[in-house]
């Protein structure tokens, strides 16, 4: 039996809708894309949720970051208390939030609200060797495949990616550039808001990890020991198997971006289920969103992580997929269509 073409009917389908052709613009796009993914013409984006995986990063005590890495642990407490921004806005859009420690190096065992995942504390400063050892990688890969299958079991939809870990706009920006070759000094950015000393230190550190690390790039996951963290590792994983589920996946920014290069890399076929939600103001992000031939949906400006802006984009995803399901065509409505 020839496999239904589900991407050719839903562009069928929404052609006929009652409106110009293509009237709706990147809803359109992303009506297909779902019914693509999801393999029917009523599409379904709830229940989401929203991921949410914390780690800490060796390169911090290089200075890379304006933040201390305390801050990290400290955050990991908001959020299990509920305040944090990704709890309000994925309370204000419906969505559920999990919170994964994966890495980070301060105990958490007291905090509610946290899943304990916990591969070691804090990867270690990939100038002077990997990141991680590809035993402890391949654990954080398998922790975020385990949450896609959690999350598969208990009826979701959609994950929403969303990351917590001071130092990880450095360590996504060495895998940005790895995966791109495009220059340090165009991917490297301010971070959590660093000053001009503190950007050209991680314009150094970033070119010297990319020099060290040189004989991984030709394999993905030996790349993401070398040069990733913790917390990528995981929504690395989270992709990949999600994808085995026919699971619609929403990016956030920078770094989850990293983690969606970086599947995309391991396996090119999840490219499929990936929304891009958003281009945040971390410089890095539009050329990395353009590596991967995409259009994000949002443009607000956002630089904080945690699934922000993925968690915005679900209203949005969700009502492509209501046109695609729910509006009229032409013939239906009995509404003519344009002349020919």
């Amino acid at each position: 039996m020839d496999k239904i073409d589900y991407t050719e009917l839903a562009r069928n389908e929404i052609d006929n809708k009652t409106k110009p052709l293509g009237a709706l613009g990147q809803l359109e796009q992303i009506a297909i894309q779902l019914a693509t993914i999801q393999q029917t013409l009523t599409p379904e984006v709830y229940p989401a949720r929203v991921l949410v995986f914390g780690a800490d990063h060796g390169i911090s005590r290089q200075g890379v970051s304006a933040f201390p890495a305390e801050v990290t642990a400290q955050m990991m407490a908001n959020f299990s208390n509920g305040g944090a921004a990704i709890n309000v806005i994925a309370n204000s859009v419906g969505a559920s939030i999990k919170v994964i420690d994966v890495g980070v190096n301060a105990d958490l065992s007291e905090l509610k609200n946290i899943d304990q995942c916990k591969v070691k504390a804090g990867t270690e400063d990939f100038t002077q060797g990997p990141a991680m050892k590809p035993q402890e990688c391949n654990k954080a890969l398998e922790i975020g495949s385990d949450q896609a299958i959690t999350a598969f079991k208990d009826g979701i939809k959609t994950l929403a990616l969303g990351e917590m870990g001071i130092g990880n706009t450095t360590a996504a920006a060495a895998l940005v550039c790895a995966f791109t070759n495009h220059q340090v000094e165009k991917i490297v950015g301010l971070g959590t808001g660093i000053d001009q000393q503190a950007l050209k230190k991680k314009y150094a550190v970033v070119k010297a990890a990319i020099a060290l690390h040189q004989q991984t790039f030709d394999q993905p996951k030996l790349l993401l020991a070398a040069l990733g963290g913790l917390e990528i590792a995981a929504l690395t994983g989270t992709i990949l198997k999600a994808h085995e589920f026919n699971m619609i996946v929403v990016v956030d920014g920078f770094i989850s971006t990293a983690a969606a290069l970086t599947a995309c890399q391991i396996n090119p076929n999840v490219r499929g289920n990936l929304i891009f939600s958003h281009q945040s103001a971390e410089q890095g992000h539009k050329l990395a969103l353009e590596f991967l031939n995409t259009r994000p949906i949002l443009q607000l400006n956002l630089r904080l992580g945690e699934g922000t802006g993925a968690a915005l984009a679900l209203p949005i995803i969700h009502t492509a997929a209501k046109i695609l399901a729910d509006m009229a065509t032409f013939e239906q409505a009995g509404v003519s269509g344009k002349e020919s």
